[in-house]
């Protein structure tokens, strides 16, 4: 589609319906969730597992046929922990698979199609099972996670730091940092003088947020009709 051909109430009805969607079925699978969980395409959205704790405005998004998983697994009594911090942003198609722990900080941002697991999940030498093959993960506040990167077993990456997308990270990142390749390498450092804007910023006033962008979104759809949009479901042209 080019463009959103949903009547203003029809928005409201669905926003309204992914609110109560999420409070009802997708809050009671975390052990702990804070206030101003956002998900997008909820029933796209896997939560396998105990231990997972998600802190306050985490946007957890999900596409068709581009699930996101969030998921801690059992293995010989011992069962992982997943924690993400406030304000965290996890993009479509995105894994993250804890055997033992993982921790993400908060205004951290996970481009889509990711894959964060701190395990190898087999032995080189008895691929039966999992043994010794695991280690946790850190990644720090304030991380940029690019598209399609991995982070593997006992990594942690310093606050602030970008990783390029499609890297592979084998190796402890330091903060500040921007690291790019597989294995991922630092190739540039970040000006620590310079005043950095995180995501937490966008929620200092959460309520005259939601009246503007609910202001945004009646204006952008000020001219579509019922009509138009059914039309555009079921006969859509060029146009649409």
């Amino acid at each position: 589609m080019r463009r959103d051909r949903r009547p203003y109430f029809i928005r409201r009805l669905q926003n309204g319906w992914l609110r109560f969607y999420t409070k009802k079925y997708i809050a009671p699978a975390f052990d702990a969730v804070g206030p101003g969980l956002s998900v997008t395409s909820p029933r796209d959205i896997e939560i396998w597992g105990g231990n997972i704790r998600v802190g306050a405005c985490a946007h957890i998004h999900a596409s068709r046929g581009n699930p996101t998983r969030l998921c801690t697994w059992t293995t010989d009594g011992r069962e992982g922990r997943l924690t993400l911090g406030d304000y965290v942003l996890v993009s479509p198609g995105t894994q993250i698979i804890a055997s033992e722990s993982i921790e993400i900080g908060s205004n951290t941002m996970i481009a889509s199609g990711c894959y964060i697991s701190d395990s190898d999940w087999h032995d080189t030498y008895d691929r039966t099972r999992e043994l010794d093959k695991h280690a946790p993960i850190v990644i720090g506040e304030n991380v940029w996670l690019g598209v399609r990167v991995i982070v593997g077993k006992g990594v942690r990456i310093g606050e602030n730091s970008i990783i390029g997308a499609g890297s592979v990270v084998t190796r402890d990142i330091p903060a500040n940092s921007i690291a790019a390749g597989n294995p991922a390498r630092v190739v540039r450092e970040l000006d620590t003088s310079r005043a950095m804007r995180k995501r937490a910023d966008l929620f200092n006033d959460p309520a005259l947020g939601e009246r503007d962008m609910d202001r945004l979104m009646r204006y952008l759809l000020r001219e579509n009709t019922l009509f138009g949009w059914l039309r555009s479901v079921f006969s859509p042209t060029r146009e649409d």
